[in-house]
């Protein structure tokens, strides 16, 4: 009886997988056929985990700006990821895994589907549709596309997110995603990267960096000593749910990496090292949140969740559960120092995007250099061991490489390409427009109407202040 339901499960996720005429040129369904349909079935779920990441961060990073903009940074996410679906599509998959040099792909543009299998020699082994490739790699790109526009909330005009999204997916991205997956220089090397510490979390986290810097901070954020002033969110219940949506999220976006549910299993270890690693971030990051502000802090401990996640990203694959908790507490507590330090610095980052991303995806790709277990990198053939198990200094200098070779690339085009928005077109709102709030200066309407209302009748009668609205 349980074969039958199994072979049920496999014909139905290969009848999805594949058209009816591939079925009739065969004749019959094969294993192999059966194999690659379960296949693409496994990933298909994985994407749509990933996609749905996005409603995890519209919430997080609403609930973490004040209601004058919340209206805005909600709806600017479904902008970028609309963004990225299309310039995906017609330039950056095949910058990133079409045939090429070691630097960038150079075929496989307008991606056409599976027929253009031709132009991706490097997937053509994969054991999944090319198409579900497709889809599961463009929701990998819109992440970090949100990561580097999470630093520009609350002060930028909208037409960066679009200029600066088309650039960054089109020529960012997926040139640091060829080098490390798509065949490049820091693949053949061997990197270790399982699902992005680095591509995704600190390509991202580099751009929001620059942006960061160059919009400036907030108004009002820093006094006139140079002292920071807190800026709450004005919803902690939105980044609670936006932390466990993204959470579940990495459930695809690890295990799913592994591109199969088939034989021993491995995705289910990856998603449990990925799920000890969030866990243990969660506790640290509250109890030194508690330690150093003498109350324990909820969204400090919500970033501590996700930098555990940025960083267990890369090495979920290679190390052992009692070592992904290490690595999770760690990103949690590092993520919370050096916060605080880039805000004291006179850094405005409101939803800590270089702390959270930047610095934990860093230690997320070295952690890997330290813990990476003979075993594992045998079961996913991607570099050599680690460290602590006798591997000497050798992939730790691999992964210290592409750390500094991804901060460098991005770092520098990133400030070229803003920097050069910012003489032709301006990167900033005026004073004005701020003050009031990026829902009705950008839009037109508040993201919250009639509370609003409420608020700015109470400032115009001199009760109170629209910049802390």
């Amino acid at each position: 009886m349980k074969k039958k339901w199994l072979y049920g499960l496999l014909g139905t996720a290969a009848m999805f997988a594949f058209p009816v005429s591939a079925f009739a040129a065969e004749g019959e369904v094969t294993p192999a056929v059966l194999e690659i349909g379960l296949n693409t079935l496994f990933v298909f779920v994985a994407a749509m985990l990933v996609f749905f990441m996005q409603a995890g961060f519209a919430l997080l990073e609403a609930g973490s700006v004040r209601m004058k903009n919340a209206g805005h940074v909600a709806g600017k996410t479904v902008l970028t990821l609309g963004i990225s679906i299309v310039a995906w599509w017609a330039l950056g998959f095949g910058f990133a895994f079409g045939d090429g040099n070691g630097f960038w792909g150079t075929t496989g543009f307008l991606y056409g589907g599976d027929g253009a299998i031709g132009s991706f020699s490097g997937l053509s082994e994969i054991g999944i549709s090319l198409n579900m490739m497709f889809l599961f790699q463009m929701a990998f790109a819109a992440v970090s596309l949100a990561i580097a526009c999470g630093g520009m909330a609350e002060r930028a005009k909208l037409s960066v997110y679009i200029v600066f999204g088309i650039i960054f997916i089109v020529g960012i991205y997926p040139i640091v995603c060829h080098w490390v997956w798509g065949g490049g220089w820091l693949g053949s090397l061997g990197m270790q990267d399982y699902a992005g510490s680095t591509v995704v979390h600190l390509t991202g986290a580099t751009a929001a960096l620059v942006a960061t810097v160059l919009l400036k901070p907030r108004l009002g954020k820093y006094n006139k000593d140079g002292k920071p002033n807190s800026i709450p969110g004005h919803n902690q219940v939105l980044t609670v749910l936006g932390v466990i949506i993204l959470w579940i999220g990495w459930f695809g976006f690890n295990p799913g990496s592994a591109l199969t549910p088939l034989g021993d299993g491995f995705f289910g270890y990856v998603l449990m090292t990925t799920n000890l690693a969030a866990a243990a971030g969660a506790v640290a990051a509250l109890l030194i949140s508690w330690a150093v502000m003498g109350k324990s802090d909820i969204p400090s401990m919500l970033n501590g969740v996700l930098a555990a996640l940025v960083a267990i990203t890369g090495s979920c694959a290679f190390v052992d559960a009692w070592a992904s908790i290490i690595i999770g507490a760690v990103a949690a507590i590092v993520a919370f120092l050096v916060g605080r330090w880039i805000e004291r610095i006179g850094i405005d980052d409101p939803i800590s995007a270089i702390s959270v991303h930047g610095v934990a995806g860093i230690w997320g790709a070295i952690s890997t250099g330290l813990f990476a277990t003979p075993e594992l990198v045998g079961t996913t053939g991607v570099g050599k061991e680690g460290l602590f198990y006798g591997g000497g200094f050798g992939q730790l200098g691999v992964q210290l490489l592409g750390v500094i070779g991804t901060f460098a690339f991005v770092l520098v085009v990133s400030f070229i390409v803003l920097g050069g928005m910012k003489m032709i077109m301006g990167l900033r709102v005026t004073e004005e427009e701020e003050m009031m709030g990026l829902d009705i200066s950008e839009h037109g309407t508040y993201g919250y109407p009639e509370q609003m209302s409420l608020l700015n009748q109470s400032t115009a009668s001199g009760s109170g202040n629209t910049q802390n609205l």
